[in-house]
């Protein structure tokens, strides 16, 4: 099973309610368990270039199923994913994409937030995460 649209709504929903409270306009992007896009949301005056890594967020995440966070770690030089982030057309390896799981654990998507810092993007993603 992968997320549904419904689903996938909800949680951009909670998102938008998390940025909203922290004042900061995101970029808000859903995947499904195949890494194609179900969602996309761009907060009134969000950075456009967010777009592209709110996205890339999501699919980083899916792609490794890890967090995208977890990549950037594992990403630094002398690290085992060295250069990675040049992978599958450009990858991002910072906070912001976070896996999507139903309840019994199997991954059915990501989501991937961009417009503030690294822990809000983070915390946005996580907020929409918890509406699952």
């Amino acid at each position: 099973m992968s997320i549904t649209l419904d689903q996938a709504e909800k949680l951009s929903e909670a998102a938008k309610s998390k940025a909203k409270q922290i004042g900061v306009p995101m970029n808000i992007a859903i995947v499904d368990e195949g890494a194609n896009l179900v969602s996309f949301h761009r907060m009134d005056n969000a950075w456009l270039g967010s777009v592209d890594i709110s996205i890339r967020k999501a699919k980083t995440a899916r792609y490794f199923d890890m967090n995208s966070g977890e990549i950037g770690k594992l990403s630094q030089p002398g690290g085992p994913l060295y250069n990675i982030e040049h992978s599958n057309g450009g990858l991002i390896s910072f906070p912001g994409g976070v896996l999507l799981k139903d309840g019994s654990g199997k991954i059915i998507g990501a989501i991937g937030v961009s417009g503030g810092s690294v822990e809000q993007d983070h915390d946005v993603a996580s907020a929409g995460v918890a509406a699952l």
